[in-house]
């Protein structure tokens, strides 16, 4: 039956501290906060749940939580050389919460779903691991290559996908087949329907890019064109908002192709245009292996590393050292200057690149981050700023790297003079912060306070106030304290934390806004006046202000 419980909350909070709120961006303190309080975290958002399934009123769902202020802020992400998208940074309590309820849809919904479609695919016991990996992108696509071989030379398959699919998701709908779920499907529908319209300014439609509730969601909506494409006898197989169709001949596809787009524009969607193609079966075989890489062995062996290092495994010495000799075989300078004579370099290849960074020798590294990191280069592979900016941020965080930081921090100040273009990207420039925040310069010192005195959103100050935390920039602080009251609560929170690196002047901070931070920081989730209030409300504030005392080496 569909119920909601503690363990959904508790495993959201587990996830999110595992793997970060949101996939586009950089892990932030609150990650590190959200895992070792998950308990108590979790105890607010199911205690606010319980109260609210549990009101006489069914109409409290949707105003009690119309009522909160449900803080987020949109961020531009890149997608792709020329593109942008927009991602949604969300408060870690609501980000718990909604993905709770989500992931207790998911439980209900995985039986259901069609084992051709592949992407998100729930695992009811995984604890912080939500979704089985070994249902990939590249399973699907190995997956389509088995039907279509099965289909015969003569078979003619399209592949398609949804114009703008996030954004255009009607919270109606989704509520409607949250609805279908029994169970209390009633209060968590109204809950979710609420929600996302508050992430959305009272728009109703679109859905939060980069959180796992969302992923939930947007399958529980494609698992109704799923089953209407099963119905009329179509073969399909689906990867998030990805379709490939296989036909026997050119007028079957384009029946599939047909029905497919009439079941979408029922829901208010449309498949994109400049995406669908025709391809004959030698066709779309020959295109896959392209894609999977199967063409070039070293960058095919580059591509297969799997970076999931278990320390706990029973030889996890060898099996590290195993990896680090893997990378060693590999030409990666070679394969970097391959992928820059390319007019569009393959960014899962640069992505590999730089997660394997930290596998090779110092010298070595070294040599590999001062090639990405030149202006044409940067340049070249902007759609892998990101994650070139996370293994530059791992390699500055060993200390088996020390030798070559001093260099590593240059190459970084250099950024916002050849390359600014690319830190105008929200996420990019907070990937560029992370990297900042283990030395200070009188460059990134500059550049850090500008920013934070221009920039409109919370979570770029939030970045600004972490890099002075880890300079134990004493002026920063001081600039922050004769500020408290005009700083937002997420930016009021981070404050609190880096008070700790200074000492009797941070002590003399806290003992003067501490009276004021159960308001400030209030979650709203207390009974309406005149009713017993829960003490959700302060438990928050109370949990943060204990963890920081608490924690010594926040990173």
């Amino acid at each position: 039956m569909f119920k909601p419980t503690f363990h959904h909350f508790r495993r959201a909070a587990c996830e999110i501290a595992k793997h970060g709120d949101n996939d586009t961006l950089p892990f932030d303190i609150d990650v590190k906060f959200c895992g070792e309080k998950a308990d108590a975290l979790a105890s607010i958002a199911y205690g606010f749940y319980s109260k609210l399934r549990d009101s006489q009123d069914i109409q409290e769902n949707r105003e009690r939580i119309t009522e909160l202020h449900v803080h987020s802020e949109r961020l531009l992400a890149p997608s792709g050389p020329a593109g942008f998208r927009v991602v949604t940074k969300i408060h870690l309590f609501w980000n718990i919460y909604l993905n709770g309820l989500a992931i207790a849809i998911a439980e209900v919904l995985e039986p259901h779903r069609s084992p051709n479609a592949h992407s998100y695919r729930f695992l009811p016991s995984g604890n912080e691991q939500l979704f089985d990996e070994n249902r990939s992108w590249r399973a699907f696509k190995e997956a389509t290559i088995s039907d279509v071989t099965n289909a015969g030379d003569e078979a003619v398959v399209v592949q398609t996908d949804i114009s703008s699919f996030y954004e255009h998701i009607s919270h109606h709908y989704i509520e409607n087949f949250i609805q279908a779920l029994g169970g209390d499907a009633g209060p968590v529908s109204r809950q979710v329907n609420t929600i996302l319209s508050k992430l959305f300014a009272g728009r109703s439609f679109g859905l939060p890019v980069g959180g796992q509730g969302a992923r939930i969601l947007a399958e529980l909506f494609l698992a109704q064109v799923d089953a209407a494409l099963t119905t009329h006898g179509v073969q399909w197989h689906r990867y998030v908002d990805d379709y490939v169709l296989i036909a026997k001949d050119t007028t079957e596809a384009y029946r599939a192709l047909g029905l497919l787009a009439q079941v979408l524009m029922d829901y208010g969607l449309s498949l994109n245009k400049t995406k669908t193609v025709f391809l004959s079966a030698k066709h779309y075989k020959d295109y896959v292996a392209s894609q999977l890489g199967g063409e070039d062995v070293e960058a095919a062996k580059l591509r297969s590393i799997d970076l999931k290092f278990d320390p706990y495994s029973d030889s996890p010495h060898e099996d590290y050292e195993s990896l680090v000799e893997t990378v060693e075989t590999l030409e990666v300078r070679q394969l970097l200057n391959r992928e820059l004579e390319k007019a569009l370099p393959d960014s899962f290849l640069v992505t590999q690149i730089g997660r394997t960074m930290r596998l090779h020798q110092p010298v070595a590294a070294l040599d590999i981050a001062a090639t990405l990191l030149k202006q044409q280069n940067l340049h070249a592979f902007r759609s892998s700023f990101s994650t070139i900016m996370r293994g530059i941020a791992n390699l500055r965080n060993d200390a088996r790297f020390s030798s070559i930081h001093s260099r590593l921090d240059s190459l970084l100040d250099a950024i916002p003079t050849h390359s600014a273009h690319l830190l105008k990207a929200d996420t990019n420039l907070l990937h560029y912060l992370r990297c900042l925040r283990f030395q200070s310069t009188p460059t990134r010192t500059q550049f850090v306070r500008h920013l934070f005195d221009t920039t409109p959103l919370d979570t770029v100050r939030r970045s600004c106030i972490d890099c002075w935390r880890g300079w134990r920039d004493r002026a920063a602080f001081n600039h922050l304290r004769n500020r408290w009251q005009q700083m937002t609560p997420e930016c009021q929170r981070l404050y609190w934390l880096a008070s700790y690196e200074f000492d009797d002047e941070g002590n003399k901070a806290r003992i003067q806004a501490k009276r004021a931070v159960q308001q400030y920081w209030a979650l709203g989730v207390e009974q309406p006046s005149g009713e017993e209030k829960s003490k959700a409300e302060h438990l928050f504030a109370s949990v943060f202000i204990k963890w920081a005392e608490e924690v010594s080496n926040a990173v």
